[in-house]
């Protein structure tokens, strides 16, 4: 029997490579400050069941540029897709690429739009925090101050937006995470186990691929 599993994996399967110190990426300004920090000094390959699911994340993401480009929806415009995004803050590199730009034909109002897929909707009631702090870096850069976070469900394709407008002091706050990862990066300090101890966090921890390193470092029984 052929093992179609497998062929899979071994498709998405990517080369292991390290990470370099100093140059850093959008989606981590929310991540687990500790997490993050593993993802440097102890890269792993990705489990075979996440792989699928960063697929089927670019997988959709590819089905909402196909809906934005269709002359079936003439009321939206795509001015982007994929943006190269880099900013430079105090040495630190901060690079990678924005989902879409949309301009609405209605009012000509100009949009960033992060795609998020999602397994279920139903308990979505707010935009996740990191996935706000990612959209205003963007939209700091590109200085448009209207932002879409987009959630899709995979098994339907039913969709959840939420408006977010431009604040500088989230763009600060992410700026400044960086600059903690750093530190703690260069000074070889173990971070706090922050999606742990922040409540709101602790879904981060569900999927994380440093579980066992995070709890052998600092046991629940420790934690405040």
């Amino acid at each position: 029997m052929i093992d179609f599993d497998e062929m899979i994996h071994n498709f998405l399967k990517r080369e292991l490579s390290e990470k370099k110190i100093g140059k850093y990426y959008p989606s981590e300004c929310g991540s687990c400050i500790r997490k993050s920090w593993y993802s440097y000094k102890i890269p792993k390959e990705v489990d075979k069941e996440l792989t699928g699911v960063f697929q089927a994340g670019n997988m959709v993401h590819e089905f909402i540029v196909d809906v934005l480009k269709s002359e079936k929806n003439p009321h939206v415009n795509l001015l982007g897709s994929e943006v190269p995004f880099k900013i430079d803050i105090d040495g630190l590199v901060v690079s990678g690429r924005i989902d879409n730009i949309i301009r609405v034909e209605v009012d000509k109002k100009v949009y960033l739009v992060e795609v998020k897929s999602a397994s279920a909707l139903k308990f979505l009631d707010k935009p996740s925090e990191s996935h706000i702090m990612q959209l205003q870096l963007y939209m700091h850069k590109q200085k448009i101050h209207d932002g879409l976070v987009l959630y899709i469900e995979k098994n339907t394709l039913k969709t959840k937006v939420f408006d977010v407008k431009y604040d500088f002091n989230i763009v600060e706050e992410a700026v400044n995470r960086f600059r903690v990862l750093h530190n703690f990066l260069v000074s070889e300090k173990l971070p706090d186990p922050e999606a742990r101890i922040e409540k709101d966090m602790n879904w981060q921890c569900k999927k994380c691929n440093y579980k066992e390193e995070c709890y052998k470092a600092t046991p629940e029984s420790i934690l405040p």
